[in-house]
């Protein structure tokens, strides 16, 4: 191993070809859409340079600016519900639902690796109110809270909550099994000692659980960001971005300026700033893991 290691030659044919693959997948497109961002127009048609004029137009432009408060509301809920319901299923797992947890285990994960088209038509069925009344509508009725009843997707007050609830619910499943395998890391006697001094559930969570579990909790976060800050295939699939533009996210915008409206310049400066947030978001929730000394 140390005759590999120390071989120049050895590394690069490991490294050399997995660099290449990542600079034409990754880097070069970062490269060209930072180049098309100095132009107006599409390529071939009203290709024009502009310099700056692109990277100042989003200060200025309503449509980003609300797409913008679209993303940082999505982010924040969905990655709170992700995380926090994903870790507290696991303890659930560790603790309480020790004899069904394989089965439990199986049916929360389910939902991670369905379509996401799959789902969006499935909370659509939820949502619904018309011809008839969805799940959620009917329960609601039958309930007496007829007050309560109406178009959860069609509605903008209502539209954003909606798609982040059904978001939350697709990915619970994946976190709670990343936590409850870190949690069996966590030997049994610390455990035990910690009940053995007195601890209740809270002191051994706050006290014990959570700062062991700290550098998952971190990952966790991190994975969750850079899911969310994406957000484009479950909004479309669910609202279409709609109504209006409740839900239509930076991604969706990006999109529609680039593609449906033949400005790859502008596109290219929505593009550059959404890998930007993502970048400098994972490095924020990164400066809160502690470091060992």
């Amino acid at each position: 191993m140390k005759k590999v290691l120390g071989n120049k030659k050895a590394i690069a044919l490991f490294v050399v070809p997995a660099l290449i693959i990542y600079t034409i997948i990754v880097v070069a497109p970062i490269l060209v859409s930072f180049y098309y961002s100095f132009f107006s127009g599409s390529p071939g048609l009203k290709w024009e340079f502009v310099g700056f004029k692109n990277f100042l137009r989003p200060f200025s432009d309503k449509r980003f600016l609300d797409a913008l408060i679209v993303n940082v509301r999505y982010i924040a809920f969905v990655m709170a519900g992700q995380v926090v319901l994903g870790l507290a299923m696991a303890l659930m797992f560790r603790f309480w639902l020790k004899r069904y947890k394989n089965l439990i285990r199986t049916l929360i994960f389910f939902p991670v690796v369905l379509p996401t088209v799959a789902v969006g038509q499935l909370f659509a069925k939820i949502y619904e109110i018309q011809p008839n009344y969805g799940l959620l509508n009917s329960v609601l009725y039958n309930l007496g809270f007829v007050n309560l009843v109406h178009a959860w997707i069609g509605e903008a007050d209502t539209a954003l909550g909606s798609l982040i609830v059904m978001d939350i619910w697709t990915a619970i499943g994946f976190y709670a099994v990343i936590f409850y395998g870190a949690i069996l890391d966590i030997s049994d006697d610390v455990i035990e000692a910690a009940r053995i001094d007195g601890a209740g559930s809270w002191q051994l969570f706050k006290h014990i659980l959570a700062p062991l579990l700290r550098p998952m909790i971190i990952t966790c976060l991190i994975f969750s960001f850079s899911g969310t800050v994406k957000m484009f295939e479950s909004s479309k699939a669910l609202t279409g971005g709609g109504p209006g533009n409740a839900t239509k996210s930076l991604s969706m915008y990006m999109y529609d300026v680039a593609f449906n409206n033949s400005k790859v310049g502008y596109g290219s400066v929505i593009a550059l700033f959404i890998f930007i947030l993502c970048i400098a978001g994972s490095a924020v929730i990164g400066l809160f893991d502690s470091k060992e000394d």
